[in-house]
């Protein structure tokens, strides 16, 4: 399985909004109005990033999503969903309950229709425990290396983690991650990213000192360059970048305008030396859903239909 893909799916909000069931958690979240104009800027930003997209090369299939229901983060795909060049999709088991309603078959057969789906592998059923891991939220892949970064949170459960892991013959490096505050981060897709060459992390959150160093070392043993973020930085949503591909399987960056301009001058250099940047202002999605540029992303290596 090779690190990038070109293809991606995306959910299109139909009623966007700073999500109560998840504020507890997620300290990415900030206060904000939560009306008709915060869903246009919404829209308008979602827009905007899948342009940016296409623009850099990178296959995007938008699906919308349903007007009625209370799913106020379908924006972020990438925790319910992961789809395997096997033709494998697994689902995953999510803390929010209203985010467990996002887990929709229509979308599944939206996906069918273009790419060969075989077995569809449900880990929802650990909802009913109490345990959770959400996706490519909870899990930063490796694929090259058949490897799972995680810090854990009460989203991402070892033993969800053993389950899948089980499944797909991965391993994990499992540590903890910390904002300046002390709580745990929510999910690793928004403290490190790691690329075919590149990684970008917050060596800064991972304590103690100790397990920063383990997390270091093994992105170096596997020819990672790291681009090590602070917390401010992260909190502008650097650590939530996504390298993609595009036709010719070049390297895509896709991040928000909020995390490029927070990269250093030389970061900026080292992304833009290895690949294509595409970035797009998502200021209203980062702040009232605390999620940003990755999580909008479900990466897809299923076969595409002959």
């Amino acid at each position: 399985m090779t690190q990038t893909t070109r293809n991606i799916v995306m959910i299109r909000p139909a009623h966007f909004f700073s999500n109560p069931e998840t504020r507890a958690s997620n300290r990415f979240q900030k206060p904000g109005q939560d009306d008709a104009a915060a869903q246009d800027c919404a829209r308008a930003e979602f827009d905007g990033y899948v342009t940016a997209l296409r623009t850099a090369g990178v296959s995007v299939l938008v699906i919308d999503d349903e007007s009625q229901g209370n799913t106020p983060d379908s924006i972020f795909p990438n925790n319910w969903i992961s789809m395997h060049p096997d033709g494998r999709v697994f689902l995953y088991p999510m803390e929010a309950p209203n985010r467990r309603r996002e887990r929709r078959d229509s979308v599944i057969a939206r996906i069918r229709a273009e790419f060969a789906v075989g077995e569809v592998c449900d880990l929802s059923a650990f909802e009913d425990e109490g345990k959770f891991l959400e996706g490519t939220g909870s899990m930063v892949f490796d694929h090259d290396h058949r490897l799972a970064y995680v810090c854990l949170s009460s989203r991402s459960h070892p033993e969800v983690l053993a389950a899948l892991l089980m499944q797909l013959d991965y391993q994990a490096l499992v540590f903890d991650a910390v904002d300046r505050g002390g709580a745990a981060i929510y999910h690793t897709n928004v403290m490190m990213a790691v690329g075919s060459k590149l990684a970008v992390v917050c060596l800064e959150s991972i304590q103690p000192a100790s397990a920063r160093q383990r997390v270091r070392e093994q992105l170096q043993r596997h020819g990672k360059q790291i681009i090590d973020i602070d917390y401010t930085q992260m909190e502008h949503f650097c650590g939530n970048v996504i390298e993609l591909a595009d036709a010719a399987g070049n390297a895509v960056f896709a991040m928000s305008s909020r995390a490029w301009q927070a990269f250093t001058p030389q970061q900026q250099a080292t992304l833009a030396a290895n690949g294509t940047v595409a970035h797009a202002p998502l200021d209203t999605i980062e702040n009232l859903g605390g999620g940003g540029a990755r999580c909008m992303v479900a990466e897809n290596f299923l076969p595409r239909h002959r």
